[in-house]
């Protein structure tokens, strides 16, 4: 799993991409978050494009994610859900935990 950061209209993005199975390399999914927060950021987008697998440590992680940052006062939307990873959403109903959106723009429209 690869972890890349960026700022789109003052909300923080996280890209993901490779294969997403929790383990040793969650770390820099973590740091990531921890970044968010020591920013003080509320909206962060999780980009999910260029993920080609994720088992269940991987949904962990994404739940991890939403509720430390809601914790904190903060909200956390998905963004370009494959088909894989939006079935995987389905069959464990966290698709109704998530705001996922097609794309990055719409998510970040989303915030309002």
């Amino acid at each position: 799993m690869k972890v890349k950061t960026s700022e789109l209209n003052g909300i923080y993005v996280v890209g993901l991409s490779g294969k997403i199975m929790g383990g040793p390399e969650s770390v820099q999914f973590h740091d990531a978050m921890k970044q968010a927060l020591a920013g003080n950021t509320k909206r962060v987008i999780i980009d999910l494009g260029e993920v080609e697998w994720m088992n269940s440590s991987g949904i962990g992680l994404l739940v991890s994610a939403y509720t430390t940052l809601k914790n904190a006062g903060a909200e956390m939307k998905l963004a370009r859900t494959t088909d894989k990873i939006q079935s995987l959403l389905v069959i464990t109903k966290l698709n109704s935990v998530f705001d996922s959106h097609d794309t990055v723009e719409s998510a970040v429209k989303s915030f309002g």
